[in-house]
């Protein structure tokens, strides 16, 4: 399954993340940038990246073959963690990532975020989607607001205070719709 977006001349396609890119994501975990966004979570990718629940799909962003970042999609209300506590059905959360400090502020994030919630949205079933970005990190703020994500409350994940964000289906537009920046 390959996703692909294409603004400008730069196409960014997502494949499923495996057991092969291991030594990849920990290598991204240890990016200054990436731990600023998530600093006290240990995705396990050891045991998770050999695990395909039907509730969770994580992808791995591409540019011609070159990694560019991470994006898991899951199903909140039926996850294991309970991460999202009691939560409505329908739903999706994203965590999105770039991995390394040089391709931030290209406009990649964007085109991944867009990709990732066509993925989202394609499930008819599928109402709103979630993020929980730091409540300290104001430029993800920012950057889930220009998608028309809204602010619902603040919440604290384990040991960090975070903002959750939501986009209903009728505030989303699809990539055919956006025109390219």
């Amino acid at each position: 399954m390959t996703l692909s977006s294409k603004f400008s001349e730069i196409v960014i396609k997502f494949r499923h993340a495996t057991l092969a890119d291991l030594e990849l994501l920990r290598h991204w975990d240890q990016q200054p940038h990436v731990i600023a966004s998530d600093p006290n979570d240990d995705w396990g990718w050891e045991v998770e990246l050999g695990r395909t629940p039907d509730w969770r799909e994580q992808f791995i962003a591409e540019i011609e073959g070159r990694p560019l970042g991470f994006i898991q999609i899951i199903d909140p209300d039926r996850e294991e963690s309970h991460y999202w506590g009691d939560i409505e059905a329908n739903l999706r959360a994203i965590d999105i990532w770039i991995g390394e400090a040089a391709d931030l502020g290209q406009g990649y994030g964007t085109q991944m975020m867009q990709l990732a919630l066509d993925r989202c949205f394609v499930n008819r079933a599928v109402t709103a989607v979630l993020v929980d970005p730091l409540a300290n990190n104001t430029r993800a703020h920012r950057f889930y607001e220009r998608f028309g994500f809204q602010w619902i409350e603040f919440r604290r994940f384990g040991e960090d205070d975070c903002c959750v964000y939501r986009l209903n289906r009728a505030d989303w537009h699809p990539a055919s719709e956006n025109p390219s920046p």
